[in-house]
């Protein structure tokens, strides 16, 4: 299944994720609070946990986020280590959100790489 899922995403690197947000992309945590409360935050990100992502996100939701938009909004969705991100962004891809997409090792990631300390 999660190599199903990884197949038809453009998986990000955490050093790519800076030139995501740039050209727009909207960021999207979905750890839980109790994690968020461990880990830290993703500054700049949306917190949607994962249980209510695809109506918050489909622009056709009446439950939809503002930047739910259209179908071509950028979503990069993290988790803590790119597992449960992947299998969320390929639900939202099956949702017609085409370029929905994860980052290779979540949270963890973007700390080892030193992302956050940038935003």
């Amino acid at each position: 299944m999660l190599g199903n899922a990884r197949a038809r995403l453009c998986r990000l690197t955490a050093e790519q994720l800076p030139g995501a947000i740039r050209r727009g992309a909207v960021l999207v945590d979905i750890r839980p609070q109790a994690q968020r409360a461990v880990e830290g935050e993703i500054p700049g990100a949306l917190v949607v946990e994962r249980n209510v992502l695809e109506w918050r996100c489909d622009p056709t939701s009446d439950a939809r986020l503002p930047h739910a938009v259209d179908d071509d909004v950028e979503w990069v969705i993290i988790c803590s280590e790119g597992y449960t991100s992947s299998l969320a962004a390929a639900a939202l891809q099956d949702l017609g959100l085409r370029r929905a997409t994860d980052v290779v090792g979540g949270f963890r990631a973007l700390v080892d790489a030193g992302v956050l300390n940038d935003a």
